[in-house]
């Protein structure tokens, strides 16, 4: 049973979402990280860099899945907050981490969510469209491009939406952090929880 959610960063796990993050768009705002992320993958491989990655993030040699985890998490990490760069979480450090990363998101990607067909998570709407829904998302996600929110909202039109203006993809951005609490006070409150 569901009270309510409160939910960040909207992904649907859609060709166009994969494509924009791994592949091309975020690309052109951040593309010195993109850079050191595609640098592991030869030129000849880079038309399909989910693909890429896959085979060696797989491998049998652990030094072909750690170079190939590192370049992969950390573009995820340079990219998650609107600092850029500069604000890559120590964690994306750790090898252990991301191997463990990077492999389960690139399954993922690879296998198109395990999903029936590309959009089927938004197709379901009209399952979940009574439970009481926070959305919050940042403007300048990269991550999760903020067309995914405003997608989920226009197939979701009883969520509340909160674009948050200064912040990208980090659950540890201030305005992130403020419109997460305000949405579960507001539960906590409405439902008795």
């Amino acid at each position: 049973r569901v009270a309510a959610l409160a939910l960040r960063g909207i992904f649907l796990l859609t060709e166009a979402e994969v494509r924009w993050f791994y592949q091309s768009g975020a690309s052109y705002v951040f593309p010195d990280a993109f850079d050191r992320y595609a640098s592991v993958i030869p030129a000849a491989e880079r038309g399909d860099m989910i693909s890429a990655f896959q085979r060696r993030l797989f491998s049998d040699d652990r030094a072909t899945r750690i170079s190939a985890a590192r370049a992969w998490a950390r573009w995820e990490g340079e990219t998650i907050s609107i600092a850029g760069p500069s604000a890559l979480p120590p964690r994306f450090h750790d090898d252990r981490f991301v191997e463990a990363f990077a492999r389960i998101e690139c399954h993922y990607f690879a296998n198109h969510g395990f999903f029936p067909k590309d959009g089927w998570l938004l197709d379901q709407a009209e399952t979940f469209r009574r439970i009481p829904a926070r959305i919050v998302h940042g403007r300048y996600d990269m991550c999760t491009p903020f067309s995914s929110a405003w997608a989920l909202k226009r197939a979701w039109p009883e969520a509340q939406l909160d674009v948050i203006g200064d912040a990208g993809h980090s659950s540890l951005e201030p305005g992130i952090v403020d419109a997460l609490v305000r949405a579960t006070d507001h539960f906590a409150t409405t439902l008795r929880l």
